[in-house]
């Protein structure tokens, strides 16, 4: 039973995340009857996603969405065998993949962010990723030497892109991509696109906590988002956030992680040392116009720490952060310092 404890855990917590977001978009939404969404709910790419249309009763929509995002776990997924993502991990080291548009496009912007964060963002960590398999059956605190055996490994400089013939290889043999840190980001972007071009512009796509807020309400106000408290469960926050056509994404260490001899070890994993970030973050979240840039992003800010992490969003007009330390502190980037409410007394602004 202890070893499915996580999974669980996590399950609950994004149920209590849905929940929370409901509440927050059913609040600020009119009551007359019309305005009630339509709505649907699946486990899918290993958490829960749901979308929320809000001016729309046609429910095709939301089964066209749903296909779309099986279809796009069918070719992304490392846990499922004969993706294009798993047939590109079984030859490495052996032979170049071809692969489609979709699974191109998010491979070119994993390298895209492993250069933006120096490295700190990889999505050839798949070795390690596997070796810990925090959240997972067989969940384990390795060795050191079986840390050191998987480093050499983990290089997004190893993953060569041929775009005239649409292929990706994996230049040694035991490399593994995962794309977990990037893949739901995308797949909120293909929704939300859907969407607009089924002319939905009033909706709320959450993936597992990663939320893209579509449009307005549709009483013409800002969506309301809560900035979850790394420390409760779901549905508990620091502070709100009003928005429109925006990605807000986190990442923390409360997410998935065991403990062991008294030592918490979370799933943000260092590509260099082979262990769990150490800073003290408890959570970030990335406000960002694509989702897919928020999750690739809220991974390499949170290695980046509060103070460089700050500097380096703040010199980027596309993107903000708000940063939840361990000691209780909020600390907010330029551009959203007016946009935030802090809900919380337990937490204080430090910036």
């Amino acid at each position: 039973m202890k070893k499915y404890l996580n999974y669980i855990c996590l399950s609950i917590l994004l149920i209590f995340s849905f929940l929370f977001l409901s509440a927050c978009t059913n609040n600020s939404q009119s009551s007359e009857a019309n305005n009630e969404p339509i709505e649907k709910s699946e486990l899918l790419m290993g958490t829960v996603i749901s979308v929320k249309i809000y001016d729309s009763n046609d429910e095709t929509i939301l089964d066209q969405v749903f296909d779309k995002v099986k279809e796009l776990e069918s070719k992304l997924s490392i846990n499922d065998q004969g993706t294009l993502i798993d047939k590109i991990n079984e030859a490495s080291g052996m032979n170049p993949i071809e692969i489609d548009q979709d699974t191109y496009y998010l491979l070119e912007k994993g390298l895209e962010y492993g250069k933006i964060s120096e490295g700190r963002f990889d999505i050839t960590i798949g070795p390690l990723v596997k070796l810990w398999n925090i959240g997972l059956e067989g969940q384990k605190l390795p060795t050191q030497e079986e840390i050191d055996s998987k480093l050499p490994l983990i290089n997004y400089n190893d993953l060569i892109l041929n775009k005239k013939d649409s292929t990706a290889f994996l230049k040694k043999e035991g490399m593994i991509l995962d794309l977990g840190g990037i893949a739901k980001g995308y797949t909120a972007d293909v929704i939300s696109e859907m969407l607009s071009e089924r002319g939905v512009n009033s909706a709320i796509i959450n993936l597992g906590g990663n939320i893209l807020a579509k449009g307005k309400n549709v009483n013409g106000s800002l969506w309301k988002i809560g900035i979850q408290n790394p420390n409760a469960e779901r549905g508990d926050t620091v502070g709100i956030i009003k928005v429109e056509n925006k990605s807000v994404v986190t990442s923390g260490i409360y997410e998935r992680y065991f403990i062991e001899n008294g030592v918490r070890y979370h799933h943000l994993l260092n590509p260099k040392t082979g262990y769990p970030y150490e800073n003290n973050i408890a959570g970030i979240t990335i406000v960002s116009n694509k989702s897919i840039d928020g999750d690739a992003l809220s991974t390499s800010v949170f290695a980046m720490g509060v103070e460089e992490g700050l500097k380096f969003v703040n010199s980027r007009e596309d993107i903000d952060a708000i940063f939840v330390t361990t000691d209780n502190k909020i600390y907010l980037s330029d551009g959203i310092k007016d946009n935030f409410e802090l809900s919380n007394e337990d937490f204080t602004i430090a910036n």
